[in-house]
């Protein structure tokens, strides 16, 4: 598929800040003390911009932006239209665990909602993909966990930032290497099934003339590029694929990781926090544009100079 930037942009960012949400959430509703009021209260902040700036980053990629509020109706059937529900849904408890904390209080019961309703909002955004049976690079087991623990470590280092920044803590370092390591095993896991998947279907299936014989293209059903072959028929060569990997690994993974340690190990460090805050979100733009460049869907198998897992 060829990767359009308000895509990997909405992924990206959006995941980061409902990761911010889900953090926040689950720490005031386990052990509030480990989080200060004002830390609780710029993490809010950050989650929700960064959540808002994914939200309507995916709008561009609307024909008419101006009827998105249309797809909010078809939630019994559209993950995308889910994803915007239940988005929607999680600036509710934002916004009263973010007064609640401005006016000195905290409650167990919004907390809690705010961590599942941002939970919910990113498996709605990974169902937009994994829904795709078509494409079998999305359609798999991975990909949920990968949106999760991804989202997971940035959010995570974007709280670093904060809780160091403010309180001076580097509690949120052990939060960024737990999330990273997950991320990235999961995402060695989703490469190799990538790699390795050869695909149920054929020339032969896709037309239902396998019993003839071995079918070839007498002649391209088009005399030039339309939007199918545009949009469905990118094809990203396997070294550049292997390079863009390894600097996606070393951005959202390794060097966090290794910023997270050398801070735990030297004590509170802004710089160390924002390294790994910039460096997580740079890993992830090209960790997703690999996911939208390495998805083949099934329909070029109707083309003779492209293929198709």
């Amino acid at each position: 598929m060829r990767p359009t930037f308000s895509i990997i942009f909405f992924t990206v960012v959006s995941g980061c800040g409902f990761g911010l949400l889900f953090l926040v959430g689950a720490i005031q509703c386990i052990a509030p003390a480990m989080m200060s009021r004002n830390a609780a209260l710029v993490s809010i902040v950050l989650g929700v911009v960064f959540a808002g700036a994914g939200l309507l980053s995916s709008m561009l990629h609307l024909g008419q932006p101006q009827r998105a509020w249309r797809a909010l109706s078809q939630w019994r059937s559209s993950w995308l239209s889910r994803e915007g529900v239940a988005s929607l849904a999680t600036f509710v408890p934002a916004a009263i665990l973010f007064l609640l904390a401005w006016n000195g209080g905290e409650s167990r019961v919004v907390a809690a909602l705010l961590a599942v309703l941002s939970v919910v909002t990113v498996v709605c955004t990974s169902g937009i993909y994994t829904s795709l049976k078509t494409i079998r690079a999305w359609s798999n087991a991975l990909v949920l966990p990968s949106y999760l623990s991804l989202a997971g470590a940035s959010a995570a280092c974007w709280l670093w930032l904060a809780t160091s920044a403010i309180d001076g803590t580097v509690i949120a370092a052990w939060i960024v290497v737990a999330f990273c390591l997950v991320g990235a095993c999961i995402k060695f896991a989703y490469w190799h099934f990538v790699d390795n998947y050869l695909g149920e279907s054929t020339p032969e299936s896709a037309t239902g003339l396998g019993r003839f014989g071995t079918v070839r293209t007498f002649e391209a059903p088009h005399t030039e590029d339309n939007y199918l072959t545009r949009e469905m028929g990118f094809v990203l060569a396997r070294k550049h694929a292997s390079k863009l990997r390894v600097i996606s690994l070393v951005l959202f993974a390794a060097l966090p990781i290794a910023c997270a340690i050398l801070s735990l190990g030297a004590g509170p460090s802004i710089a160390f926090a924002a390294i790994a805050a910039v460096s997580v979100i740079a890993g992830l733009f090209v960790e997703r544009w690999l996911f939208f460049a390495q998805a083949k869907h099934k329909v070029m198998l109707f083309y003779a100079r492209y293929s198709a897992a």
